[in-house]
């Protein structure tokens, strides 16, 4: 029998699932803040659910097979089409704009490397039914704050946006062919990655002429006043450019623009995104992108959803752990167990089992050796257990109808009776 996980999976020892346990615990409290209500779906779905959305080249990189139903099936590798088929199915029923949010397990078969696995854990959150700016602020300001919460600050991260609407009708104004789009965007995805050759190559590749690709490029290094200037007076332009204004002055307002920075560059390489999209990177820039998303108006109609308007982002778990070790934000380990009730002899079992028991029902995390071992040895499993306090029972204590209690932090010993002890217990 191996000891080793499968490649690209993780075993969640104490630690590691006290840490995952603590990002989950973020992730809630701060969506619930919001005003987002959490839901779930099946982690296995039909795998035409996928297809139809990224077409067949995705199934090389899902977990899918046969099932004994003669079903093809799909480990889900993203939540975004489960989200798409439960809002379709109770899409009149449902007040807008819905504010969901889900924490699932995706899989996805691909070569794993740092930051990315074959299984993780992310935070999607999603609006849909709404188009207006604020709605746009509320997604980015919530990404924000949950990394605010995790005790990170504007030293830490960045979350970097831009407009695929913009981008889009600036590059049909200069002559690219639509049908070019998609490839453009691709390759303006990797421009802070890949060298300028490399980008103006693969512009060159998706039939776009050479001088065009070099104009396309140098479109990244512009700002809102440089493209005002020069295609403000296009009504799409224009239209996307008072849109990211009423983006940042709404950011500002909100106190988050340290966290928060226009770059042309990033356009996401996901074609399915239609406005407003966005990325949190890590200052350093030693890590993955911690987080991505945008605004998708079409995408729920294409997957078989309804024609509503929808933004959201994904938040995973693997990237996000790392930084927080980096940082050193990763919380200590409380104590495991708030008392340990220790019995000198075998006489003592029953009376130690009557404090075990009456605690516990008390809402109390209690341990006990379950072995009549030496007081000493009694002891050191107490502090291995991480017990607050011990509290010890002998013959004269039983007798008396009393303990004594020994806070493990200050070594500080009392005489309790066993009527306080367990009155104090709640």
């Amino acid at each position: 029998m191996t000891t080793t996980s499968l490649p690209g999976f993780r075993d969640f020892y104490p630690a590691d699932l006290a840490l995952r346990a603590h990002i989950f615990r973020t992730w809630r409290a701060v969506a619930s803040r919001y005003g987002f209500v959490e839901y779930d779906g099946p982690p296995l779905e039909s795998l035409d659910l996928y297809t139809r959305k990224s077409g067949e080249e995705i199934v090389g990189q899902l977990y899918g097979f046969t099932d004994q139903g003669g079903r093809e099936v799909a480990l889900r590798p993203e939540m975004t089409p489960t989200f798409a088929r439960m809002v379709a199915a109770r899409a009149g029923g449902l007040p807008k704009p819905i504010k969901w949010f889900s924490v699932p397990q995706l899989f996805r078969y691909e070569r794993p490397q740092k930051g990315r696995l074959r299984e993780h854990f992310q935070l999607n959150l999603d609006i849909v039914g709404e188009t207006s700016v604020a709605s746009d602020v509320e997604v980015v300001a919530a990404a924000v704050d949950m990394l605010r919460e995790f005790g990170l600050g504007a030293a830490d991260f960045v979350a970097r946006y831009s407009d695929r609407g913009l981008i889009s009708a600036v590059l049909q104004e200069m002559g690219i062919p639509e049908a070019s789009l998609p490839a453009a965007f691709a390759a303006l995805d990797k421009a802070d990655r890949e060298s300028e050759e490399w980008v103006i190559e693969r512009l060159v590749d998706a039939r776009i002429e050479p001088d065009s690709a070099r104009r396309v490029l140098d479109l990244t290094g512009m700002d809102l006043g440089d493209l005002s200037r020069q295609f403000g007076d296009v009504a799409a332009v224009g239209e996307c450019l008072v849109r990211l204004n009423r983006f940042r002055e709404q950011i500002e307002a909100a106190g988050l623009e340290d966290f928060v920075e226009l770059d042309l560059r990033l356009v996401r390489g996901l074609a399915y995104y239609t406005g407003l999209v966005f990325e949190i990177w890590d200052r350093k820039g030693k890590f993955r992108a911690i987080c991505g998303g945008g605004r998708y108006d079409d995408l729920l109609e294409a997957v078989g959803g309804p024609a509503l308007p929808a933004l959201g982002f994904g938040m995973g778990d693997v990237v996000l752990g790392e930084l927080l070790r980096d940082r050193d934000l990763v919380p200590e380990g409380g104590h495991e167990l708030d008392d340990f009730v220790i019995h000198v002899s075998d006489e003592q079992l029953p009376a130690a089992l009557h404090i075990v028991h009456s605690l516990r029902a008390r809402g109390r995390r209690v341990g006990f050796d379950y072995r009549s071992r030496s007081v000493g040895r009694q002891f050191k499993v107490a502090n291995q257990a991480g017990a607050a306090r011990v509290i010890v029972v002998g013959p004269e204590e039983v007798e008396r109808d009393e303990c004594m209690v020994r806070s493990m932090d200050t070594g500080e010993e009392v005489k309790m009776g066993l009527a306080e002890l367990l009155a104090g217990s709640d």
